[in-house]
């Protein structure tokens, strides 16, 4: 059997079917889970809240625990799956958040809610960093922007899910029932997944040759469905696999500020102000259903924004739609606090979420995997998602004390100044990724390359 496997420029080749379908589908319910995981804080601190079970400072250390387990799950994927595999790394964090979130059910006290919602974070961490860049190594290079929004679209609608079923579950069965169905969920999932394949990608680039060969043969028979394929691209030596110092020198470092500074936005918008909306709308003196029907309205924007950006990628470019995209949020960031119509409220506030989850889809689902080549893609999106995580466990003490002193006002003060500092450093930083095989020639790029070049690995 020939070992000169040539792996990406084979998958690129290939016609979109129902192989990249199987792969979507498996690694989109996986993403479900892992967004409905992360958008029952909200939820359930209301609750929890509003029922004296925790207090304002305890539902603070709730998330940052969060954060600081999903710092550790995005450090540590990375290198487990640049060195096991993403199989292996992509089924364990899911059946460690599983089983983290059937605990968390049980839990007797706030302190033992926090300790498994750690455990939880590490698990939401890791899928987060390893969905999206499996994903990146099975979908042809022509419509990548799109397949990965849509995976962006699966994590999103966890959000109108968890609100929608917390308005029919917690009244009935309380706030336990939620982390109940998230584990049950993640762990069915798990089971599903024994059969998603290895990348082959990543063998060839650790050098499982044989094993890269016989898997893309698999692939080609059933993707090509019975139609010849055309010939792939070349392929050229490969380097040695870059060292981990090979993301701190040129041209990757500006790579990784520019992923670390969208990430630490990113992660503010979304659990500064986005996870905290039903805890806002309660402190306000709203009833726990009105706050749960405000939080659904402005969760509708959350799949909306999502699409968009999956849909439109391809189209307008990364770059343009990243800074358009902010430059909207701030908008409808200075005018949201504003605004006290019952009905204004939610509209503007749907307005406003629409644009930020199109910065979800493109950042955490096209862009930042993009950016590097296979040999450090998991490491190197690991470490800038730890940055984005780390940055952001002292978020939630900073937003209480913002407004509890400054109100909503002062919360979305610190999201403008976060998007601001993200615009320009798109603008002046990031680079354009195109539409190219990815593989031969993101090694070439990893090795040298001007700052602003095109990386396609």
């Amino acid at each position: 059997m020939s070992t000169s496997v040539n792996a990406g420029s084979r998958l690129d080749r290939l016609p979109i079917g129902p192989f990249h379908r199987r792969i979507m589908l498996l690694i989109g319910i996986g993403m479900f889970f892992d967004g409905f995981d992360i958008y029952i804080a909200g939820t359930v601190l209301s609750v929890t809240l509003k029922s004296g079970f925790s207090t304002l400072a305890q539902n603070a250390a709730f998330i940052s625990a969060t954060f600081v387990g999903m710092m550790l799950g995005s450090f540590g994927t990375g290198f487990l799956g640049d060195r096991h595999g993403r199989r292996f790394t992509y089924q364990f964090n899911l059946l460690l958040f599983g089983i983290a979130s059937l605990a968390a059910a049980f839990a007797p006290n706030m302190t033992f809610l926090i300790a498994c919602r750690f455990v939880m974070g590490v698990g939401l961490g890791a899928e987060n960093v390893v969905g999206y860049s499996t994903m990146t190594e099975f979908v042809p290079a022509r419509t990548r922007g799109k397949w990965l929004g849509l995976t962006a679209v699966c994590v999103v609608t966890g959000l109108p899910a968890a609100l929608l079923i917390a308005s029919v579950l917690v009244p009935q069965f309380g706030w336990r029932s939620m982390f109940v169905l998230g584990g049950i969920g993640a762990l069915v999932v798990w089971y599903m997944r024994k059969s998603l394949p290895e990348s082959p990608r990543w063998l060839e680039a650790v050098g499982r040759t044989a094993e890269a060969e016989a898997l893309m043969q698999a692939i080609e028979k059933e993707g090509a469905q019975g139609q010849p394929l055309p010939a792939p691209a070349p392929t050229t030596p490969a380097p040695v696999a870059p060292d981990l110092g090979t993301l701190f020198t040129a041209p990757l470092l500006s790579r990784m500020i520019v992923g670390a500074i969208c990430l630490i936005t990113i992660n503010t918008l979304l659990y500064g102000f986005v996870t905290w909306l039903p805890v806002f709308f309660v402190k306000q003196g709203l009833s726990i259903a009105t706050s749960f029907g405000y939080s659904l309205l402005m969760a509708l924007g959350a799949p909306i924004g999502a699409a968009i950006g999956a849909l439109t990628a391809d189209r307008w470019g990364r770059k343009p739609t990243i800074i358009g995209a902010s430059l909207i949020s701030v908008a409808l960031g200075i005018l949201y606090p504003m605004i006290s119509d019952p009905i204004l409220l939610p509209a503007v506030g749907f307005a406003l979420t629409v644009p930020i989850y199109v910065l979800v889809a493109l950042l955490f689902g096209i862009y930042i995997p993009e950016l590097f080549p296979t040999e450090v893609r998991l490491r190197a999106s690991g470490i800038v998602n730890t940055l984005g995580r780390g940055a952001t466990i002292v978020t939630p003490f900073l937003v209480v004390s913002l407004f509890e002193s400054r109100g909503m006002a002062g919360v979305m003060a610190l999201m403008i100044g976060l998007l601001v500092v993200q615009i320009i450093t798109v603008w002046v930083l990031g680079i354009e990724p195109t539409s190219q095989p990815r593989g031969t020639q993101g090694r070439r790029d990893c090795r040298a390359g001007p700052q602003g070049g095109v990386l396609r690995g």
